[in-house]
Parts: C-alpha cells; sequence; structure tokens
C-alpha cells in the first residue's frame, strides 16, 4: 500500500555545537519520506524553485520517492536557517525564505487522488485542506503543523482538524494550541477538535499517544550521539505512518508498533546532518535498533 505526504522541499542552513551545513537538503516531506520509504511506496507533493540542485531530485528517486507532483515554479527556493544551543531540544530560527512556496496550490494527478493513506506534513492548513478536499475518501489521513499556523491560521487549522484521523504535535504546540499545560489534557482537548488520535512529540523525552482505546507513553532511544535534531519529528512520522500503510491495521498493536517504529527512525535522524544518515537507513538498520529499543525498556 503507498502512501502520499505533501509537505516541504528545503535547502537547510542549520548550526550546531557539531558544526554547520549551508544549503542541505531538507524539509518535512523529504524527512517524513526517509523514513516512510522503508515500508511503502512514496509519492511526494511538494513545490521547489529554479535554484533546486536536481541532484537532490535524483537522491530522492535512487531510494524510491516518486517525484513525479514535485513541481518546479519561477523563483527561489524554500530556504530554512537555524542554529542550535543547549540541549539542542529546540532550533532558534535566523531566516525563513518561503520563496516559491508562498503561492504554492498543489494539484494531484486522478491517481494519487485515490491513495488511501496520506499525510499532510507542516504547511499553510489551507493548502492542507486543499488536498485533503481533493482525495478520495483516504483510509488513514494524518496532519502536522506547527506555532506559526496555530498562531496565525488557528480557525483554519481547527477547521481542518474536524476530518483527520491521527494530529500529529510536539509539546509546545500541542500546549499552545489546547491552551491546556499538562500533556494529557492537552492530548484531550485535541481530540475533542476531532483528530481520532493524538500524537505528542516530546523530543529527547519520547512521545504520547492518545486515544479512545487507549493512552501510551514511549521514552525516546537513549542515543548520546545528537548532531542534528532537524527533521526529526518528521521522520518519526514517516515511520509511524509508513508501518501502519504495511500492516494496513489500526488494532493497538499495530499502532504501537508504529510508535516504535518511528521512535527508532528519529533517534537515527538525529545521528547525522540533515539526511546524512536517514538517506542511508535500510530497514534491517531500524530492526536493529528495534531490537535495542526492546532491550532497554522490557522487565
Amino acid at each position: 500500500m503507498s502512501i502520499i505526504v505533501l509537505g516541504t522541499v528545503a535547502l537547510d542552513t542549520v548550526k550546531t555545537p557539531f558544526g554547520k551545513r549551508e544549503l542541505m537538503l531538507g524539509g518535512s516531506a523529504v524527512h517524513f519520506s526517509m523514513s516512510a520509504r522503508l515500508f511503502t511506496k512514496v509519492s511526494l507533493v511538494a513545490v521547489v524553485g529554479k535554484d533546486f540542485p536536481q541532484k537532490h531530485i535524483k537522491f530522492l528517486e535512487q531510494r524510491g520517492i516518486n517525484t513525479a507532483s514535485v513541481v518546479c515554479e519561477e523563483g527561489p527556493c524554500f530556504k530554512w536557517e537555524g542554529e542550535y544551543v543547549g540541549d539542542l531540544n529546540s532550533a532558534n530560527t535566523l531566516r525563513t525564505e518561503l520563496g516559491v512556496l508562498a503561492a504554492f496550490r498543489p494539484e494531484l494527478t486522478p491517481e494519487q487522488r485515490k491513495t488511501k493513506y496520506v499525510f499532510l506534513a507542516n504547511l499553510d492548513p489551507e493548502i492542507q485542506m486543499h488536498v485533503l478536499e481533493s482525495m478520495s475518501k483516504p483510509r488513514l489521513l494524518g496532519v502536522d503543523s506547527m506555532n506559526f499556523w496555530i498562531h496565525h491560521k488557528k480557525a483554519q487549522l481547527i477547521r481542518l482538524l474536524k476530518y483527520v484521523d491521527i494530529y500529529v504535535a510536539n509539546d509546545q504546540e500541542a500546549r499552545s494550541l489546547s491552551q491546556e499545560t499538562h500533556l494529557i489534557k492537552a492530548a484531550k482537548a485535541l481530540h475533542a477538535m476531532g483528530p481520532k488520535m493524538v500524537l505528542i512529540k516530546k523530543g529527547e523525552h519520547g512521545v504520547l499517544f492518545y486515544s479512545d482505546k487507549f493512552i501510551l507513553s514511549l521514552p525516546a532511544y537513549p542515543t548520546d550521539k545528537v548532531i542534528d535534531p532537524t527533521g526529526a519529528g518528521d521522520t518519526f512520522a514517516g515511520g509511524f505512518m509508513g508501518y501502519l500503510a504495511k500492516v494496513q491495521k489500526l488494532d493497538q498493536l499495530s499502532l504501537k508498533r508504529a510508535l516504535a517504529y518511528g521512535t527508532v527512525a528519529a533517534s537515527l535522524n538525529v545521528e547525522g546532518f540533515g539526511v546524512e544518515k536517514t538517506g542511508k537507513l535500510k530497514l534491517r538498520d531500524l530492526e536493529e535498533r528495534l531490537g535495542q529499543f526492546k532491550k532497554c525498556f522490557h522487565f
């Protein structure tokens, strides 16, 4: 079973205590695809500018990503620059250039509209709704967002959440949108807005999953090799959604396994800049780390 992801394909400049990389391949849809591709076929819907290096398109295609709906428009690419200091849990955004993303209105092919597994990665909620309205009854719909849209397009995001199966947010975003400081209360409040399942990412503290059927909190994989956290949340979402698309089940066991796969995928992402680590991943790498993860927390 295939999955379609709408999101950003970006050129990121990132500085951490371990170095700096300029204009490297990044973006929410790219990081999502790097882990989702290990489980299922991935179609990427995004826009790039004329300054986007062709080598990055080849990089994606060599990893089995369908880039037919990555359109190239006149103008510059979406670019983001950030710096991590201290505990590396969050980045200081230094510069954001929307470029061609500002006028992006994605159009799906008739075949893509029939895709049953859909993830709307971080983008303007109006663009996310535009894509959702063109879909033909997806079986599983996941949505991510960010504080910028919560602050500037809250009404549009809340409208979108009424149609969502899985809402993915980090702890700051969950608190901001729900107006609850306690994460369990925040998850309940977000659930009441429409999503059947709420997934709150807590960085180095793991993930909280909430639904009517069960609540689960998983710790993060205990890695001490944190080089660049950029895209870890998107990598998590890709592992989570990719596994569910593969097994085509939403029972409690499948959801728990999906959470575990997403967790170990994110732990591998942070061990290199950008997609340096995830671009080389094989499913056996995830399986090996999943085995180590189980040993850490089984009792």
